[in-house]
């Protein structure tokens, strides 16, 4: 089982260097009641070597093959079940011990209009949020995009906008420049260790809100411990216990329907069971 740490993720508002954001998403099967997550880890380039040997040796000690792609799951077969779940505690214990980072958008399938869609509005506020972080930091960041096939291939192209263009559509503004990130690439499990950390701290999130949105109440507790666990890594303002926009954002901002709203709400107050206090109001009203 996991267990809950305390040291504190990076605080919105220190100056650091060049930053990493490694992307993922979860949840992509279109069920009812389900949240699409997409998330970011931020890592430091100052870090970054440092934490890659950390998740080297974890997956040396635990004698997990130089040639097996290490995600959530499936399992290595040289382990059992109980030593996998190790395996992914020490890695998450090893992000935030090395300051990492977490920048979560969620959406419910009900609300989505698309998959592709809201992944792709996922992709914009992940990098958005990300590219404010980095002008707070004055540092420039790099973007690296767990690679997938959409309908139309329109991937390509919309990555190519958020970096010529940047972000458009805003309440106040047509388009805003992520002025501060140099570059959005793809990536693939296998191809660092950081595509191993994203997917395994994913999935755990996923994992824990579908213990909440599916009423799998024997599994609560669990649930509750992983997000106590993922707690360090949510991006947090200097002195602020809660996490703000920044670093988890429910969408849409407004949510109309009342059924809705009431699953929006249950699980923020999951969330806050677990000491994750997410800041931004579950609300019908227009609030910018």
């Amino acid at each position: 089982m996991f267990l809950h740490t305390v040291q504190m993720a990076q605080p919105v508002g220190e100056v650091t260097s060049v930053h990493l954001l490694y992307c993922d998403e979860s949840n992509i099967d279109e069920h009812a009641g389900d949240f699409l997550i997409y998330a970011g880890v931020v890592i430091s380039a100052d870090a970054a070597a440092s934490l890659s040997a950390s998740i080297e040796q974890i997956r040396t000690e635990a004698g997990i093959g130089r040639d097996f792609r290490l995600k959530f799951n499936p399992c290595p077969e040289n382990l059992t079940h109980q030593q996998f779940i190790g395996v992914k505690q020490a890695i998450i214990e090893a992000a935030v011990n090395h300051g990492v980072g977490l920048i979560t958008y969620m959406i419910l399938h009900d609300i989505c209009t698309s998959m592709d869609e809201a992944r792709r509005n996922g992709i914009n506020t992940v990098c958005y949020h990300f590219d404010c972080c980095l002008e707070r930091w004055k540092s420039p960041g790099l973007v690296l995009i767990d690679r997938f096939n959409d309908e139309g291939n329109e991937i390509d192209a919309h990555l190519q906008e958020k970096f010529s263009v940047g972000i458009t559509g805003l309440p106040y503004s047509s388009e805003m420049r992520l002025g501060n990130i140099l570059g959005l690439h793809y990536s693939a499990i296998g191809q660092s260790h950081f595509t191993s950390l994203i997917d395994i701290v994913v999935s755990s999130l996923r994992w824990a809100v579908n213990q909440k949105t599916r009423g799998a109440e024997a599994n609560h507790a669990s649930a509750r411990t992983i997000l106590g666990l993922l707690s360090p890594l949510f991006m947090r303002h200097e002195g602020d216990h809660r996490v703000p926009e920044l670093g988890f954002q429910f969408s849409p901002k407004v949510i109309r329907a009342p059924r809705y709203r009431q699953i929006y709400q249950g699980v923020k107050d999951f969330f806050g069971e677990a000491g994750v206090e997410i800041a931004q109001e579950v609300t019908d009203q227009r609030r910018y």
